[in-house]
């Protein structure tokens, strides 16, 4: 297995080869411009093991369908060609080199993944052309702007959504033992630190971690060693196929923690599928996690406006596909932004002028997004959303408990 150590030095490796390899060199600031259309490009796992998060890609390229059906933006039409990476940083790289190189994208768009927009963020920000919205809350995004100024994130970081849940075992269970199971790379260590900083002075609750990586066949063996140090309290930091048989195995052994489950892992046909290879209803109910999006698996917004859009959206362009899957409307929640930011480049588009705007935000109507919510950035401040709601998982839906949280607040108030 990799550590992550080694891990690090095979995405430098690969980054390195994105500079070396042949090519044709800086492109244009136009290029993927033309006066009817606005090339953007794109990766995601319809494939592998996280080909789950392939609705992503689907729910923005709707949107964006949408938004073309009803006179495009600023005059033209978007066209998005989001390709099949399995969720292999080297299958990103040759993928995005060829968007670049060949299609000659305008910008890069929601690619999925910490590991693989990792892979492409040095070549990308060498050649100027933008990495925008990363589909992947790692905190580097916005930590490394000063390196990495052509590259900018969208929901909430990793880190930010732990310390929520740090902050909210002090306030519920200040005697907890904790134990974690996180995905060996920089989303599980983003987990790691956040929780931490979460606990504060109450770190020392944490008694066991494992890891595992995406490789791995399952995880039974590192839930059963977290299970043994008698924690009663566990973080599931793992993407959809490893936060199921998380959520399984620790209902197959008996083992009854109180669980706090990452956002990414907590659409319905997730929590759908671990109930039901669970046992049932207790494999699942009582979970913790977040929301910083309307759910269309809960009937209390079927009247919501933007519910509303969701489902029209998905009637027209995506037929047949499962409507409560969350993980459809978080892709259209992307891509109304990304529309924001060309609208506000203005007709004269430039690749520059789309940094500034994405760098510019004030977003307070994203019709996808839990109420209350905005996106809002600044020159100084690439993190998009930093606010989400604590959600329990009961009797198969997710039920708000309490006001939403603004975690980096928090932590700005106590520095």
């Amino acid at each position: 297995m990799l550590t992550i150590r080694q891990a690090s030095a095979w995405v430098a490796a690969l980054a390195a080869f994105a500079f070396t390899a042949t090519s044709i060199g800086p492109v244009s600031a136009e290029d993927g411009v033309t006066p009817t259309e606005i090339l953007l490009g794109g990766t995601d796992p319809f494939s592998g093991p996280a080909s789950a998060y392939g609705a992503v890609g689907k729910g923005s390229a709707a949107y964006f369908q949408y938004v073309n059906d009803h006179g495009g933006v600023n005059g033209r039409k978007i066209i998005y060609k989001d390709l099949d990476d399995g969720y292999s940083p080297p299958q990103t790289v040759q993928l995005t080199r060829q968007l670049v190189e060949q299609d000659k994208v305008f910008a890069i768009f929601a690619s999925l993944g910490t590991a693989c927009s990792t892979a492409i963020r040095p070549y990308l920000n060498q050649n100027k052309v933008p990495q925008l919205f990363v589909a992947t809350g790692a905190s580097k995004w916005a930590h490394d702007a000063a390196e990495f100024p052509w590259t900018i994130g969208w929901q909430p970081d990793y880190e930010s959504e732990a310390i929520i849940y740090g902050r909210n075992v002090v306030k519920e269970k200040p005697n907890a033992k904790v134990a974690i199971i996180y995905q060996n790379d920089d989303f599980g260590q983003d987990y790691l630190n956040g929780f931490k900083q979460g606990l504060g002075s109450h770190a020392s609750a944490i008694v066991k971690t494992a890891s595992y990586e995406v490789t791995d066949p399952d995880v039974s063996s590192q839930i059963a060693s977290l299970k043994a140090s008698g924690a009663d309290t566990l973080l599931i930091a793992a993407t959809p196929k490893f936060a199921i048989q998380s959520l399984v195995a620790t209902a197959q052994q008996g083992w009854k923690p109180q669980i706090y489950l990452t956002n990414v892992s907590s659409a319905q046909p997730i929590m759908r599928a671990a109930t039901k290879a669970g046992g049932g209803p207790e494999a699942t109910n009582g979970v913790i996690s977040t929301q910083y999006s309307i759910d269309p698996a809960d009937p209390k917004w079927a009247n919501d406006p933007g519910y509303k859009l969701f489902k029209e959206i998905m009637d027209k362009y995506v037929p047949g596909a499962d409507q409560t899957n969350g993980i459809y409307l978080i892709g259209m929640a992307y891509a109304y932004t990304m529309v924001d930011v060309l609208k506000s480049a203005g007709k004269d588009l430039t690749r520059e002028k789309a940094m500034k705007a994405a760098l510019s935000l004030n977003e307070t109507d994203n019709p996808f997004l839990y109420t209350g919510l905005k996106v809002v950035t600044s020159p100084t401040n690439h993190f998009p959303i930093t606010s989400e709601a604590l959600v329990k998982y009961t009797d198969g839906k997710w039920v708000a408990t309490g006001a939403v949280i603004d975690a980096r607040a928090i932590i700005k108030t106590e520095k």
